[in-house]
């Protein structure tokens, strides 16, 4: 009886000690801060090629070109991913057009929610349900002049005792009417994990 009850509380000691240590701690932290969880695609080159991509866009003389009589209508294109990584190229996508439309230079039309604004003016136009003084009519939406769009893509090379991976992402502004390039530019990023050997 004597080592059941020594047994017992040894054990119920080993489990709130264990419980103990792996308590997780939840914080806050700096979302701009850079990321070196690991070498994969992170927030840190999210934000990276956003911002140099926007930058290089607002600083071109030809932005000055479109943006002299009016904010040009741009669509655009979800970024493709060409890596081999799971990549959210949506968050990209969102980033770059959220800085645009903040500079005032250009106006969006946002195609993935096309689908959507068709099943409402529908709605307003058959569902018999909205006045029809106030009802939005088909026919009446602007279409983009501008397609903005690009690729991400990597190359990972690695041995025994360290890893690397190179991104590239580029980005083009075409014309529609024209199918005329207008811009076009590249960011890159490096980042190298080493294994540490004994002793280091």
């Amino acid at each position: 009886m004597k080592k059941v009850i020594v047994g017992t509380a040894i054990g119920m000691t080993v489990l709130v000690l264990t419980g103990c240590a792996n308590k997780a701690v939840v914080s806050y932290g700096d979302a701009t801060a850079v990321e070196t969880t690991d070498i994969n695609f992170g927030s840190t080159d999210l934000q990276k090629v956003a911002t140099q991509m926007t930058d290089s866009l607002l600083l071109s003389p030809v932005v000055g070109t479109l943006t002299a009589n009016n904010r040009p209508v741009v669509f655009v294109e979800r970024i493709k991913n060409k890596t081999s990584e799971h990549i959210d190229t949506e968050s990209i996508t969102d980033s770059v057009s959220t800085k645009l439309l903040r500079s005032g230079k250009f106006r969006f039309v946002d195609m993935s929610r096309v689908e959507a604004a068709r099943e409402q003016l529908n709605f307003q136009q058959k569902g018999g349900m909205v006045n029809p003084n106030k009802a939005i009519a088909f026919g009446k939406q602007v279409g983009a002049q501008y397609m903005l769009y690009g690729n991400l893509s990597s190359i990972v090379k690695s041995n025994k005792d360290k890893s690397d991976v190179y991104y590239k992402f580029t980005m083009r502004l075409m014309d529609l009417e024209s199918g005329l390039v207008e811009w076009a530019d590249e960011t890159e990023i490096r980042k190298t994990r080493e294994t540490a050997g004994i002793g280091w």
